[in-house]
């Protein structure tokens, strides 16, 4: 996909450059410290554009020899807005793409307008992209700084490996801290959420270290709130961390703050419990090193009144008081915060500080448990969903991350359903796979039994943290009310009939979703939407899923688990043969009309990283890279990665191809449509047509003669066949979901069907 410009732009100015002197220009930029390609040795491509620029009148250049690069890192930043600007813009993000000729990297600034490669996941680290346009943005403050700019690129495949060992052209560019080119931005973000912490700014060094108490005055918290006001200089506080916000990131273009961040502890001592804010650079310095549970000395706080509109955590223990009327506030100035991190060693039985008190529930328990009900969990991870991205809200570039997966913990034969929001915690988000011990704190029960199917899942809250405590692989033990081990796990076709939740949720810092199962259809580009469309049904075939390769045929996966890639559920066969069930159904009026079409849409196919994958262990690495987002920076495989194909799929129903004719009979759309098997609560809705089945996305198959096993695609084929002609010339409303995988790869699912008599 090429991101071109069709017209040359105006570049920055050139003020400054010794037009007369050439050579002396060549050597200064852009600054810092300059290398230079050897004689003997192979010329660099970056070398020879940039000297192509110093030698052009222009303000750009197109390459007189265009060469592949390799992209090794694409890094995100707000910029803020220029001095001139009179009225505040909304935020702008920019990315830093490094690039590689192979004798020098350099690091390059992204025109905005090619953003959208970025966001379509078209531009992104490992592959080959050839630069058709460069300019040169010069920083008129410093003498000789300049930055290369990238105006027109054309991005290619992926490359099988990159080399890393090639230096920067520009040795400022090798600086740590890592610093954006443009800006005065001390640090970069996360690439495709604000929550992350992302770089080396942010530390994790900070140790407990023994305190001498004997010089040191502690004020309790309740007596803070009675004098706080009338203090000007406040004793230390001594206090447990009971619960840590999720990173809030508070940058605006029209802010020239230089680490706008935010993050909430409750904290408690035996007098209280208070809201502790930590505000901008003690962020990166601190927020890794305060864990839950941790105890701190607190001094040279600052005191303020409370927000009072702010939700906070229900307290571990009721009987502690929950003070309101006030926030501490600590801050790297006015005044600067000592923070001491006191070892549990130290910590004596008289201080009374609260221990820590989860609310472990079972998978049994959570049917009886109300909506809203905050919940901890623990359990063993057999689905683990795609990374999926949802706009926060219209019109903006900033998105939460988040995943679905399923937790059993043997007391149920259905799982934990969780929505997993990114928690500030990369490190876990990004590498859980099935199979993992895992521990999920402060959820948020989500249910509705009025629809059907009934709507019960659990989701992230603003204080939620996640822990890996072990693979299944190793001894662990597990402690949640006597919750052994599952004894027994379902075959990964069992586990993808688990029922679906199809509804909405609501989360206090949240977006709204719709929509979670084991394929749970959304994108994790921007672009997920619902369509409607009103139509006639048409044409129904089944498309069963592919065969897996020869040479995981035969072979059982290490574990009966299940990856989901980052987004939907679809099947395609790239380079192999289809097996088409025979079952098909054309109406009378499809035939008559499909050949007079002014535009037909293919939409039906599903794509081989949309299919859900059996999980082995042999493969963990791969497999988490699937089912992430693309990462910042280039990392080398250690070895040749293998095929998605090769991977068994997880789905045992496959998919159908539905076209349905828009009611002028001009424009026709196939789309695909993925059932699963009914939960108990919908069999008792008899889902005898395919009018309520596509309704429901699910199919109840007519009773075996007493045989318990789920019959197979093509009986379910079959049945659904039997019930189409109900829909011959019927008028419909479908709600389509669009799901955008990047890579000009979009895919459109039959969400819903109704007849106009089920809406008026």
């Amino acid at each position: 996909m090429s991101g071109e410009l069709d017209q040359p732009q105006a570049g920055p100015s050139h003020a400054g450059l010794d037009r007369r002197n050439p050579e002396r220009n060549r050597a200064a930029v852009p600054g810092g410290v300059i290398r230079r390609a050897s004689a003997q040795g192979p010329m660099s491509w970056i070398q020879k554009v940039l000297e192509q620029i110093m030698d052009s009148p222009l303000q750009w250049v197109t390459p007189s020899e265009v060469v592949p690069v390799a992209v090794l890192a694409v890094q995100r930043y707000l910029l803020e807005d220029e001095p001139r600007d009179t009225i505040p813009k909304p935020p702008l993000y920019c990315y830093d793409v490094t690039i590689s000729d192979g004798v020098y990297q350099e690091k390059c600034y992204l025109d905005p307008s090619l953003n959208f490669l970025v966001y379509k996941n078209i531009l992104k680290v490992g592959i080959e992209m050839k630069i058709f346009r460069v300019s040169c943005l010069y920083n008129e403050r410093r003498l000789g700084q300049g930055i290369l700019c990238m105006d027109n690129v054309h991005c290619g495949e992926t490359l099988e490996t990159i080399s890393l060992e090639t230096p920067f052209r520009n040795s400022a560019h090798e600086e740590i801290p890592e610093r954006p080119l443009r800006g005065g931005k001390s640090h970069y973000l996360a690439l495709w959420n604000n929550e992350d912490p992302y770089g080396d700014i942010w530390l994790t060094n900070k140790q407990p270290e023994e305190h001498n108490f004997n010089n040191t005055k502690i004020i309790s918290l309740s007596h803070l709130e009675m004098t706080w006001n009338n203090r000007r200089n406040f004793p230390a506080l001594l206090v447990r961390i009971l619960h840590k916000s999720r990173l809030r990131y508070y940058g605006k273009p029209d802010k020239n703050m230089i680490e706008p961040y935010q993050t909430f502890l409750e904290v408690a001592d035996s007098s209280g419990t208070v809201s502790v804010i930590m505000w901008n650079a003690l962020c990166p310095e601190w927020y890794k090193s305060l864990q839950v549970g941790l105890v701190l000395l607190l001094q040279d706080y600052s005191v303020k009144k409370s927000y009072p509109l702010r939700l906070r955590p229900l307290p571990v223990d009721p009987q502690i008081k929950l003070i309101s009327t006030m926030e501490v506030c600590l801050n790297l100035r006015d005044p600067p915060t000592n923070i001491i991190i006191i070892p549990e060693r130290q910590v004596k039985p008289e201080w009374r500080l609260p221990k820590l008190n989860h609310r472990f529930i079972t998978r049994s328990e959570l049917d009886d448990m109300p909506e809203k009900q905050i919940c901890d969990i623990i359990g063993i991870l057999v689905f683990v969903g795609r990374v999926q991205r949802s706009k926060k809200k219209e019109n903006c570039e900033d998105f939460w991350s988040h995943r679905w997966i399923h937790i059993a913990d043997g007391t149920s034969e259905q799982p934990f359903v969780v929505e997993l929001f990114s928690t500030s915690q990369p490190e876990i988000f990004e590498n859980i796979c099935p199979m993992t011990y895992f521990m999920c704190t402060q959820l948020k029960v989500v249910r509705n039994d009025t629809q059907v199917p009934k709507l019960l899942y659990l989701t992230t809250t603003n204080e939620s943290h996640v822990f890996i405590t072990g693979h299944r692989s190793q001894l662990c033990a597990i402690d949640i009310k006597n919750c052994n081990r599952p004894s027994t796990f379902q075959t990964a076709e069992r586990e993808s009939q688990s029922q679906e939740i199809d509804g909405k949720q609501h989360q206090e810092n949240g977006p709204v979703n719709s929509q979670c199962s084991q394929t749970t259809y959304t994108s994790l580009s921007p672009t997920k939407k619902k369509r409607i469309v009103q139509g006639q049904y048409t044409k129904l075939i089944p498309l069963p899923q592919p065969e897996t390769s020869a040479q995981t045929k035969g072979n059982k996966p290490d574990m009966p688990s299940i990856f989901q890639r980052p987004e939907s559920t679809r099947t395609s066969m790239h380079g192999k043969a289809r097996k088409t069930i025979s079952h098909r159904w054309e109406s009378q009026l499809w035939r008559e009309k499909k050949f007079g079409l002014v535009e037909h849409l293919h939409y039906s196919s599903v794509y081989p990283e949309s299919i859900p994958r059996k999980f082995t262990l042999e493969h963990k690495d791969f497999l988490i890279q699937q089912y992430n987002s693309q990462p910042a920076k280039y990392i080398p495989p250690k070895e040749r990665p293998p095929k998605l194909n090769d991977f068994k799929s997880a789905r045992s129903l496959g998919h159908f191809e539905v076209t349905i004719l828009g009611l002028n009979h001009e424009i026709a759309i196939d789309v695909a449509f993925l059932p699963m098997y009914c939960p108990e609560d919908i069999r008792t809705s008899q889902i005898d047509t395919l009018l309520t089945c596509m309704n429901y996305t699910c199919v109840y198959p007519q009773e075996g003669s007493g045989n318990e096993r789920m019959p197979g695609p093509r009986a379910i084929a079959g049945d659904i066949i039997k019930a189409v002609t109900e829909l011959d010339r019927m008028h419909v409303v479908c709600i389509l979901d669009v799901c955008n995988l990047g890579n000009n790869k979009v895919e459109v699912y039959l969400h819903k069907i109704y007849s106009p008599d089920n809406i008026y």
